[in-house]
């Protein structure tokens, strides 16, 4: 009986230590697990870290791909970037640290997207705007074209209307015929005669009469005269220069009016000659409206 009860003493033993064991085996593979979820977790969240910063270096790289087209941009476009940027830098720090628990990285990763879709309108906007810069752009080279081709096109009407002027101005002058230059001598008593020398010679008269013509402005014209003496030289210069219609400076011995009607009549200008007069051969040149009129030739002895 005692040894009946001694045995089932130690059955009960053996089987609380059983028990133990196996307790034991099950707590152990409960912590086990417990590790090993742990560890995947652990994983998982170091995962979605590095998925995360990858991201981030891509965003800030298509931000720094912008700055390139950074002069295009409006002022709230610059100050979304900065935006972004400072947010980037926020979630750097974050992960740097290792601060952000699950939760605070979904939020994390949510802020991400956020920040992404940011960078893709703020490329689609750079784009229109190269879009709208380009058109701008071809307008200007199509507008410089045109007015190019408008002031080509007016600077050869005025080339025109300029050459049309000088054939009108040039129609409408004065033309003198039947133009010749009498040496005259003056009497004491005040009558004057033609000579051929020159020792008596005191003055010219310069006859003439006008082409008829419609196209010239009737009334008063000043008609400007020279006189060229045997050396080439203008005699009493000091008149006065007169530019002539091609741009021509001539100088003049004298200068008077004369009145046009457009008919036949005849004209007659005197014109003294301040100094003696010399042997040989004397030019007399008539001008108006920026023309010749006529020119003539006397010679004295």
């Amino acid at each position: 009986m005692d040894i009946q009860n001694a045995s089932k003493k130690d059955n009960n033993k053996i089987y609380f230590l059983l028990i133990v064991v196996l307790a034991l085996f099950a707590t152990n593979g409960i912590l086990f697990f417990r590790n090993k979820k742990a560890q995947e977790q652990v994983l998982k969240l170091s995962d979605e870290k590095t998925l995360m910063q990858t991201e981030i270096d891509k965003i800030e790289a298509a931000l720094d791909k912008s700055n390139n087209d950074y002069a295009l941009l409006s002022e709230d476009m610059q100050q979304q970037q900065e935006q972004a940027r400072v947010k980037i830098a926020e979630l750097r720090e974050a992960l740097r640290k290792g601060e952000l628990t699950k939760q605070e990285l979904g939020s994390a990763q949510k802020e991400v997207e956020e920040l992404k879709q940011l960078v893709n309108q703020y490329f689609a906007q750079i784009e229109e705007l190269k879009k709208q810069n380009a058109d701008l752009t071809n307008q200007r080279d199509s507008l410089k074209t045109t007015v190019g081709s408008v002031t080509e096109r007016a600077q050869s009407l005025e080339k025109q209307n300029q050459e049309l002027d000088k054939k009108v101005r040039a129609a409408a002058a004065l033309k003198a015929i039947a133009l010749k230059a009498i040496a005259l001598k003056v009497k004491s008593s005040g009558k004057e005669s033609s000579v051929s020398k020159s020792s008596t010679a005191k003055k010219l008269s310069i006859v003439f009469k006008l082409v008829e013509n419609e196209f010239a402005e009737k009334g008063m014209h000043n008609v400007y005269i020279r006189v060229v003496d045997p050396e080439n030289n203008t005699i009493n210069g000091t008149n006065g220069n007169i530019t002539l219609a091609n741009g021509e400076e001539v100088n003049t011995s004298y200068n008077t009016a004369i009145e046009y009607a457009n008919d036949s009549r005849l004209y007659t200008i005197s014109w003294t000659n301040p100094n003696p007069f010399k042997k040989g051969i004397y030019s007399v040149l008539l001008y108006a409206d920026g023309f010749l009129m006529g020119s003539t030739k006397v010679e004295l002895k």
